[in-house]
């Protein structure tokens, strides 16, 4: 899009501090270090003075042994259970669900109708998008000659600071212990992880993927879409998985994989 950027009308175009320019140009320029980076922080301050909501909706619903921290939004028809712990500047969207003994900190943005179960923990600056659910039974059945009978999942998720999570993703909780997101993974729409799965620092996951039970992803790892991963592996740090992948051993580290 270079070539745009001498008869565009926009008010102001951010650029990098070595862009070459070499024609006049009619707006304003900003020269920074990283013009991508610049731009995001834009949005991002567009963006929070846009949700810069704050109070308690009547229509709520805050179970006595509740507390909330300062600067809080809770929207309509939101249910926060006993013993919930909420922290600074955090926001609730309506018809969200959260648990008793739940703990969810500072700066954390839950959408309308995400679902967050008993015992889960959520980090501070993370951001839940709507029909998403935060610790549902892992799928987990003793078979046996009269059919299967369920083992419960009295495990919980625990979702460490900054983490972002996209619409309509379903985080199991773990049978016995955690299941874990680190700090600072991102995961698109439509991810399913299974219980006791642990997601590395970092990890990018695109929309449609499934980890099955028990596997440990490593930090700072890529997937496309619709990558599957079965149970019980290590995914090594820095693993790339292309879209369509289907995942049946352990990787090394920093390997590529083709999708499909």
């Amino acid at each position: 899009y270079t070539q745009y950027i001498y008869d565009t009308t926009a008010s102001v175009v951010i650029i990098g501090k070595e862009f070459p320019l070499t024609g006049p140009v009619k707006t304003t320029l900003v020269r920074v270090a990283d013009a991508q980076g610049a731009f995001a922080k834009v949005l991002e301050m567009y963006d929070r003075i846009k949700r810069d909501k704050k109070g308690v909706s009547p229509l709520a619903v805050i179970s006595e042994g509740a507390q909330v921290g300062d600067d809080c939004y809770i929207g309509p028809l939101a249910f926060i259970g006993e013993n919930v712990r909420v922290g600074n500047n955090v926001k609730i969207y309506p018809q969200a669900f959260v648990g008793d003994n739940v703990t969810i900190g500072d700066n954390t943005t839950l959408f309308a109708g995400v679902k967050v179960y008993s015992d889960c923990t959520v980090g501070k600056d993370c951001i839940i998008h709507s029909g998403t659910v935060i610790g549902s039974d892992g799928f987990r059945f003793a078979t046996g000659p009269d059919g299967g009978t369920k083992i419960p999942q009295i495990g919980n998720v625990v979702i460490e600071d900054e983490v972002e999570i996209g619409a309509n993703c379903a985080i199991d909780r773990a049978t016995l212990g955690s299941t874990i997101l680190r700090r600072g993974v991102k995961f698109d729409n439509l991810i399913h992880i299974a219980h006791n799965v642990e997601v590395g620092e970092n990890t990018y996951y695109a929309a449609g993927g499934v980890v099955a039970g028990s596997t440990k992803i490593g930090k700072n790892c890529m997937f496309s879409g619709q990558v599957g991963i079965i149970g019980h592996l290590k995914i090594a740090d820095g693993t790339v998985i292309a879209a369509q992948s289907g995942i049946s051993k352990n990787t090394k580290a920093g390997e590529s994989y083709m999708g499909s």
